[in-house]
């Protein structure tokens, strides 16, 4: 059975008082009516039909109820429909002209029945509903269009609760059944943000020494690293109320509504502290204000924003009352927000590195099953840049490849064509191609591979294939270093690389195609950054002109700069090329194997270009590098883990808190 909802009371209402509008008044009485001329009524009468008459004098008007014998000759139909005592109603002009033609109709004997005078209102219940239901027909669109109706309306909606705040309230952030355990990786800002933790199950810790806890703290990285993950592992651990919205709740069409929500959410939370706010995407309702009004000035999100950093940091205090928010444009954020005692802490939750993705894969192969070739470490390794929604993904669409081909479990080669399909696209084997530009792939991206193998900083090479994946019609997969700093040399190689596949063209083919639209795009845009920006010009040296102002339309050079900008990237790459064509000439033999290689097998891996060319000639000092690098980054989270857990062992047994819950599950 359906349940109740209150909206079918309404929905029959309104029914009713249609029916009963268009229906008539007197229809309630049960017998079927009619209206006809005073003329008409007099032949009625005349024929004997009339079983009474009845006279209204405060309307002039006469009822005339027929007989039942005659029911079907007046109305055409039978008393089912008509009912007992159907009536014909007449206006009529004069009561002493009805008076004198019935006395002289009953002389005759052609009416014999009651003649009676009735002066009341014919129908008070229809004048009344005459009068209120275009009244009420108003009143209740008004209602069900802003209001909340019985029709699915919940909390927080109607007319008169458009200010009320949209947040979503936990009253146990346990609830949430997220721990830090369930956060893999980013020790750095699981640090950061224990503090918050400790600070709401031992305040008096911190207290007794004249100490603050920060009223609010930012987590700022890329899309996809864990920032919601991460808040609500806070909200988890603490065991406090969790309130959590995202930004764009506050942004309403009414003028006020964003302020208004903020002061009622403000007060809920005052209410249940201590307690913990969580506001998801800030920079909706954050952006940074303009000083000009005229140009892109929004009021409506001003004054919501200006609602907010009262609240945060105003007259009022808002004891233990802690505000997380997430975003990855903290470029666009107002200044004031930013400030201490606002958002005292900037949490980095930047993208995994090597070991961390070797977490993130552990969690999300949990509920995979997976076979034996399987290797975590191969697989972190081959996902360099992914974030953690990224590396989800791959464990996902790695499951669905698998089920597509009928496996039992998931295998290495699963996972590796699921990397492919992310990165590249799906792949496109019946796009058809005619030799010859099969064969201009093939040079073009053996072209690639060639300059990466002989350029020391370039990046080492995984695998080539000339079958079409999304929009490109080939590509080249490489195992880039995880760099914190790049050099100007490691830019020029990986641009040399870049162009590789445009020379190799021009070299072997005579002609140039669209093929390298993407590789000039990149190329370009690394030259202009490395001039305008990181200073690497030889006539421009050491000066940046990057310019981080919102609403600024003028460019921080002048024209004669610009032109020296737009010489200075045409001479860099430039350089580069010839300098592609020139290494494509010394192994034209090589890069030559190397195309007709791919011709065949469309796919060559790192082997094949090893015995072709022979060994890299620096790939054992970058493996050195990489080995040590990892190795640093190892200790270095050793240490950090066993700090924060020296912070979390209690100084003696009797300051040794209880076990929460969540800790005593595990």
């Amino acid at each position: 059975m359906p349940r109740f909802n209150v909206g079918w009371i309404y929905i029959l209402v309104l029914v009713s008082l249609v029916t009963v509008y268009f229906m008539g008044g007197d229809s309630v009485s049960g017998s079927a009516s009619r209206t006809t001329s005073y003329k008409q009524f007099k032949i009625y009468v005349e024929k004997g039909f009339a079983s009474k008459i009845v006279v209204n004098k405060t309307e002039s008007k006469v009822k005339m109820f027929v007989k039942p014998e005659h029911i079907r000759d007046v109305f055409g139909k039978g008393t089912e429909q008509t009912g007992p005592e159907p009536f014909v109603a007449v206006e009529i002009g004069s009561v002493d002209q009805v008076e004198s033609f019935i006395t002289e109709k009953q002389k005759e004997g052609k009416f014999s029945g009651d003649f009676a005078y009735d002066n009341k209102q014919s129908n008070d219940l229809w004048n009344i509903l005459n009068l209120l239901f275009p009244i009420s027909m108003i009143v209740l669109f008004l209602y069900f269009m802003f209001g909340r109706s019985g029709m699915g309306g919940g909390v927080g909606g109607g007319i008169f609760n458009v200010g009320k705040s949209k947040a979503k309230m936990y009253e146990k952030g346990g609830d949430l059944g997220i721990t830090f355990k369930d956060v893999a990786g980013q020790a750095g800002a699981k640090q950061e943000i224990q503090e918050i933790v400790e600070f709401l199950k031992n305040p008096q810790k911190y207290t007794d020494l004249g100490g603050k806890i920060p009223k609010g703290a930012l987590l700022v990285g890329p899309p996809g690293t864990g920032k919601t993950l991460l808040a609500k592992a806070v909200a988890g651990e603490a065991g406090v109320p969790f309130f959590s919205m995202s930004g764009s709740d506050f942004v309403e069409m009414f003028v006020g509504v964003g302020a208004s929500r903020v002061r009622d959410l403000f007060r809920q939370a005052k209410e249940k502290s201590p307690c913990i706010i969580f506001i998801d995407e800030i920079d909706a309702v954050g952006r940074a204000r303009s000083k000009n009004p005229s140009m892109g000035g929004n009021d409506e999100r001003e004054n919501t924003l200006n609602a907010l950093l009262t609240e945060m940091d105003g007259f009022g205090t808002n004891s233990g009352v802690i505000i997380l928010a997430a975003t990855n444009r903290v470029d666009m954020l107002d200044n004031a927000l930013l400030r201490a005692g606002r958002f005292d802490r900037q949490i980095h939750v930047d993208l995994p590195d090597l070991s961390e993705r070797k977490e993130i894969f552990k969690v999300h192969l949990k509920p995979i099953k997976v076979d034996d070739t399987v290797d975590i470490d191969f697989l972190s390794r081959q996902t360099p840049g992914f974030s953690g929604a990224d590396i989800a993904n791959v464990c996902n669409e790695a499951a669905l490849i698998a089920a597509r081909h009928d496996s039992k479990k998931v295998g290495k080669q699963d996972f590796l064509d699921a990397v492919d399909r992310i990165i590249g696209g799906l792949e496109k084997k019946t796009k058809v191609m005619t030799a010859e530009e099969k064969r201009s792939i093939a040079l073009h991206e053996a072209g690639h591979a060639t300059i990466s193998w002989f350029c020391e900083h370039a990046a080492p090479l995984v695998k080539v294939t000339i079958v079409p994946r999304g929009q490109a019609l080939g590509a080249a997969w490489y195992l880039p270093e995880e760099r914190q700093i790049t050099t100007k040399e490691q830019m020029l190689d990986e641009m040399c690389a870049l162009l590789g596949g445009r020379a190799a063209e021009e070299l072997f083919t005579g002609h140039i195609s669209t093929g390298a639209m993407n590789d000039l795009e990149r190329a370009t845009k690394s030259a202009y950054g490395m001039i305008a920006y990181a200073g690497m010009s030889d006539r421009l040296p050491n000066i940046c002109y990057y310019n981080n102002q919102e609403y600024s339309f003028q460019r921080p050079y002048s024209e004669t700069t610009a032109k020296v900008i737009d010489e200075e990237v045409l001479k860099m790459i430039n350089a580069q090329y010839e300098r592609a064509k020139q290494i494509l000439t010394e192994h034209k033999e090589g890069h030559n194997q190397l195309a007709e290689l791919l011709i065949s097998r469309e796919v060559i891996f790192a082997e094949d270009v090893e015995r072709i060319f022979g060994k890299r000639p620096w790939t054992s000092r970058s493996q050195e590098i990489m080995a040590e690098n990892e190795k640093l980054q190892e200790q270095q989270r050793r240490l950090l883990a066993e700090k924060m857990a020296e912070e979390r062992r209690p100084k003696n047994e009797d300051d040794q808190p209880e076990a929460s819950e969540s800790e005593s599950n595990v």
